[in-house]
């Protein structure tokens, strides 16, 4: 299935949009931008030339992607979320060669009106919750909340709380996956073999 566009929204010549995205209205797309198969752009989102969206991406409305960020597969950002490029910037001073990488890792989730500073990563199927301020890397599976956003617990695949027993094995109440801790790392267990 072909890419579906409102009449409202904008999309330059060279931008690339995979199989079943859709882009809703007043949203624009830039030259350049690479977004994969059915992904979702809300109302009033704006995607840079030098953005990379991987496959079942969802961006919520009222969120602007500038160039330097990357979201992973199927990772989900809330309504307006906020990204930055530039640490330290100026009106007056230029500083286009100094953008900084973003990187939202697969599965993640950003929060409302959370906020991501320039050359964060955040790890695969974290949460940041909303109205966070990210200023530092959030592991994998970490749930981050505040501000600045601080480590309050981890989460699932699933993003169901994981709560933690005997030998520090949590198991998601949603998807019955096993997860251990081990300093201070989360690792799914995997299921013996047949």
């Amino acid at each position: 299935m072909q890419p579906w566009v409102h009449p409202s929204a904008i999309v330059d010549g060279g931008a690339e949009l995979g199989p079943e995205t859709r882009v809703w209205h007043f949203s624009h797309v830039m030259a350049g931008a690479v977004i994969g198969a059915r992904c979702m752009l809300g109302q009033n989102c704006f995607v840079s030339a030098r953005v990379k969206l991987g496959n079942g991406v969802r961006v919520q409305n009222n969120v602007s992607l500038y160039d330097g960020v990357e979201l992973e597969d199927d990772v989900f950002c809330g309504p307006s979320v906020v990204f930055t490029n530039v640490k330290h910037p100026r009106a007056f001073v230029s500083r286009r060669e100094e953008y900084s990488a973003t990187k939202i890792c697969r599965g993640a989730t950003l929060g409302a009106n959370s906020t991501v500073l320039a050359g964060i990563t955040v790890g695969a199927y974290a949460m940041v919750g909303a109205g966070a301020v990210v200023t530092k890397d959030v592991a994998p599976f970490s749930l981050v909340v505040g501000v600045p956003a601080a480590p309050v617990g981890w989460v699932s695949h699933a993003g169901e709380r994981l709560e933690f027993g005997v030998a520090d094995v949590a198991v998601c109440a949603r998807s019955g996956r096993s997860y251990r801790l081990v300093e201070g790392a989360l690792t799914e267990l995997l299921a013996e073999p047949r």
